[in-house]
């Protein structure tokens, strides 16, 4: 199987493109065209754009949780390819906000309604489990917090009828699709964890071999512990491919460059890349 993905919205960006804070990557394969995520705005059309993409050709847009500089851009997305069905969580309209001390909170949630968006997508498709897109593309469903070292941020809240609580991400999500050279996972922001992700992918392709692991990491705010033991496990799992994006931050990257010589790069808007 040939995988092609191309990065059309992230922090970072190769020259001439737009970078903006947020991520959406582009998955060609098994005869299918997959977004996964679509930014914070304009950015991931406008790249598009750039690279030459036909964005009426997206068949499924996936979007991995309900922040903003995920989901902002699929307004714009959605009116170059109609026909596009729209996989997430149903946590995905839960009142999401970010907190930076008592009573200081703002709001970092899909600026869209479910009605709104059923109002502008062909098919939305509402699931907690994972989804099939093809027999060899799933979603991962809800992830499991399995390991003891990954750990949900503590300043994400949702607002509900009694006021704040703390958001348990339940809607993160990846990408997966089942090659015959392993397990490729695209993340969004692995809120969950990213090797807590990889064994939920392996769980429900019951396919140990992970080969490449692309997008956001969510080792911005880690510890050292927490990015040496996910060290160790992704060298178990053999990784040989690694992009990381967005929520990854500088020393978590220096870090994993270190130690995955000519596995590693930057993965930043602009990028392309085939694997088979």
């Amino acid at each position: 199987m040939e995988i092609k993905i191309t990065t059309l919205s992230e922090n970072t960006a190769g020259y001439g493109f737009l970078g903006e804070w947020g991520l959406s990557i582009l998955v060609e394969a098994d005869g299918k065209k997959v977004l996964m995520d679509t930014g914070p705005g304009m950015s991931a059309a406008y790249n598009a754009k750039l690279l030459g993409i036909d964005l009426s050709a997206i068949d499924d847009i996936v979007l991995s949780h309900g922040h903003a500089d995920h989901t902002g851009g699929l307004r714009e997305i959605l009116e170059k390819c109609k026909g596009a069905s729209v996989i997430c969580h149903p946590d995905l309209w839960s009142a999401k906000h970010v907190g930076f001390g008592p009573d200081n909170y703002r709001s970092i949630g899909a600026p869209f309604t479910k009605d709104e968006l059923e109002a502008i997508c062909t098919r939305l498709i509402i699931s907690r489990e994972p989804v099939s897109i093809t027999e060899h593309i799933t979603t991962t469903g809800e992830i499991a917090m399995i390991s003891d070292y990954e750990q949900i941020d503590g300043n994400l809240f949702v607002k509900n009828q009694d006021g704040m609580e703390p958001d348990a991400l339940a809607d993160d999500l990846a990408l997966v699709i089942d090659a015959d050279f392993g397990l490729v996972v695209i993340l969004g922001c692995a809120h969950r964890g990213m090797i807590n992700t990889l064994r939920q992918a392996q769980k429900i392709t019951g396919k140990e071999n992970v080969y490449a692991v692309i997008g956001g990491t969510h080792l911005i705010f880690a510890n050292e512990e927490r990015i040496e033991r996910t060290i160790h496990d992704l060298k178990e799992m053999g990784i040989q491919k690694l992009g990381v994006s967005h929520c990854t931050g500088f020393g978590a990257s220096a870090r994993l460059a270190q130690e995955f010589p000519g596995i590693f790069f930057l993965n930043n808007a602009g990028t392309r890349l085939t694997l088979k």
